[in-house]
């Protein structure tokens, strides 16, 4: 392997001393939880006998035997098309497990919302929270202390983060994640896009929106754009939890069933009873973060991440700061472009080459840590193979070293721009980021005057209305998290995408956040602190000047005397309830900053 880059190695270093503390007392944690082991050696009859009374033909295994048993939690429902196929997984892995001498059992489930159905709704103010639910939720699942392994099954936006919260907190014992797929390619994610905006400007009627919609969301599988949920199945594999290969093969296929059979074998060989024992804290430890980050810069993924890697990271020991991240983006090229930062959807760029190609190539110009450890084994080389079927089990090969198209994968030499395209922004408003990778170089600075609204239905009115005339900085405050939870505004991309189409110089600036879908208009979202902690942005008044320059990472107002202006409220009251706003008031009343992961949990 070539020397690692020695920015990656500082980096690198700087987190685990930074970590240090932490770190060793989650070890101490963890070690002295797998030395007790299972405890269900140690349960009395009664104790047992509840736990195995539903086990059917496992039950003499469980009861009599020393046959690993596989905890597994599952985020399944029927409604979110990247969950459904995760109905089949438990028969098929009690199945595997059998033929491998051991015993599997669904040990709960964890609730799985889409942000798809909620977006500009009112349950959008629950999603991120939702993120902690089901850490919280795995936790119940896996506090029964019965299992030698658990088998993670979930896809998308924050339910990726919430179970590897859990498997972090339960670092005892391994943790394998499987994964469900994309959907296979229908309208193509810029032609959706197209007739948004129309329906934006009111060129096309809703009858032919929502054709557009269900000709794009199709059927079984993630949303084929590269938003959050293939976010996270790309992190899960530069992070070694899943299987190599596992994360973009489609649903419904001979490889994607073989895969998760696979899994299954591999999580019965990696438990404290065979010989390679891997418990998930010593595979969650500071370089297998930092090949996360390594892995979002190099793809160009969601920004949510930058909120849930800190928050994962946590629960592990270990602090990741936006300094990292911005650092990290500063020497990992862009070597992709998958929507919406290009034409091609995830199913193109697996066919490219994917995520086997990206992580050996990597790793021969030295930007990611080769000495991990990964469910698989054998340190982070082994994911630069990809999958194959021979007869019914898989067979590993080595993945293509040339991309099979440069118009969506490029070697990390030859890139499509020279940075990861996350850029930290500080100044006289805050911090936050913005993620320039789909925007045009001649729109990464933006100088104009603001429009200040305090949610984003009152933007999609000014627009309606044609308030929008000239350059603008849209400003939408009230949206973090201990205001209303940290909706994704993504609602608003159409209307402000027209007005950047009309050749008006447009940007927004936002304590919320965008979706994995945020492109090609410029968005310094995270702003901190928050308009609800009182934050610089709470003082902006409509004409202000803002600067939002992404080359140099500032934010700033260039008018004068907003220091000695006292900072706005907001009636929030309609934020506290409906929709099940009313439960998660405790959430929003003890969350943490959005720099540092907005948890509430670990």
């Amino acid at each position: 392997m070539p020397n690692l880059h020695p920015e990656l190695e500082r980096v690198t270093d700087r987190i685990i001393e930074r970590s240090a503390t932490g770190r060793a007392a989650y070890l101490d944690k963890i070690n002295r939880a797998a030395e007790d082991g299972p405890r269900r050696a140690h349960l009395s009859c009664s104790n047992q006998a509840h736990a195995y009374a539903g086990a059917g033909e496992d039950q003499d295994a469980l009861a009599t035997g020393r046959a690993p048993n596989i905890g597994i939690v599952t985020a399944y429902n029927d409604m979110l098309s990247a969950h459904q196929p995760y109905g089949t997984y438990p028969d098929l892995i009690r199945r595997v497990a059998r033929d491998e001498g051991a015993t599997a059992q669904v040990a709960g489930g964890v609730p799985a919302m889409c942000d798809g159905v909620t977006q500009g709704e009112a349950g959008m103010e629950l999603s991120l929270f939702s993120r902690d639910v089901i850490a919280l939720a795995a936790g119940v699942a896996l506090s029964h202390n019965t299992f030698d392994a658990a088998l993670y099954l979930g896809v998308c936006d924050k339910i990726v983060p919430g179970l590897v919260m859990a498997a972090a907190t339960f670092g005892h014992i391994p943790s394998v994640f499987l994964p469900a797929g994309p959907m296979t390619s229908g309208l193509s994610n810029d032609e959706k896009a197209k007739v948004r905006q129309k329906f934006a400007t009111g060129e096309v009627g809703r009858e032919d929106l929502m054709a557009a919609e269900m000709a794009a969301y199709h059927g079984p599988g993630t949303c084929t754009f590269y938003g959050t949920a293939n976010t996270n199945q790309m992190l899960m594999e530069f992070m070694g939890l899943h299987l190599p290969g596992a994360a973009f093969v489609t649903p419904g296929t001979d490889l994607r069933e073989a895969l998760t059979a696979e899994g299954v074998r591999r999580a019965t060989q990696i438990t404290a009873l065979g010989n390679d024992f891997t418990p998930a804290g010593h595979v969650l430890d500071e370089k297998t973060f930092v090949n996360g980050l390594v892995g979002l810069m190099a793809t160009g993924g969601s920004t949510n991440l930058i909120l849930h890697l800190p928050a994962m990271a946590r629960a592990a020991g270990i602090t990741l700061a936006l300094d990292d991240f911005a650092d990290i983006s500063r020497i990992v090229p862009l070597m992709a472009r998958v929507y919406p930062n290009g034409l091609a959807d995830v199913n193109h760029f697996h066919a490219a080459g994917g995520l086997g190609y990206m992580i050996g190539n990597l790793l021969s110009d030295g930007l990611l840590h080769a000495d991990v450890t990964t469910v698989a084994g054998g340190g982070l080389a082994a994911y630069a193979q990809e999958p194959k079927l021979e007869g019914d089990r898989i067979r590993w090969e080595p993945a293509p070293t040339d991309s099979l198209n440069d118009r969506i994968l490029r070697p990390a030499g030859d890139p499509f721009q020279s940075t990861g395209g996350l850029v930290q922004l500080t100044g006289n408003l805050g911090h936050g980021v913005i993620k320039v990778s789909a925007v045009a170089e001649d729109r990464h600075v933006i100088e104009a005057p603001v429009r200040v609204f305090h949610d984003q239905e009152s933007v999609k009115q000014a627009f309606r209305n044609g308030e929008f005339t000239s350059d603008v900085i849209v400003v939408v405050r009230f949206q973090g998290p201990k205001a209303n939870g940290m909706p994704e505004l993504h609602g608003l991309t159409p209307s402000l995408a027209v007005l950047q189409d009309r050749g008006l110089r447009v940007a927004l600036v936002t304590d919320g956040r965008m979706s994995g879908a945020s492109g090609k208009v410029p968005a310094a979202i995270h702003v901190s602190p928050e308009a609800m902690d009182g934050g610089p942005i709470a003082r902006l008044q409509d004409g202000d000047v803002v600067r939002l320059d992404a080359d140099k990472g500032t934010l700033e107002v260039l008018t004068e005397g907003i220091d000695t202006r006292p900072t706005v409220t907001a009636d929030l009251s309609a934020n506290q309830q409906g929709i099940g706003r009313e439960l998660f008031d405790v959430f929003r009343k003890n969350v943490g900053l959005a720099s540092e992961g907005a948890a509430t949990v670990v």
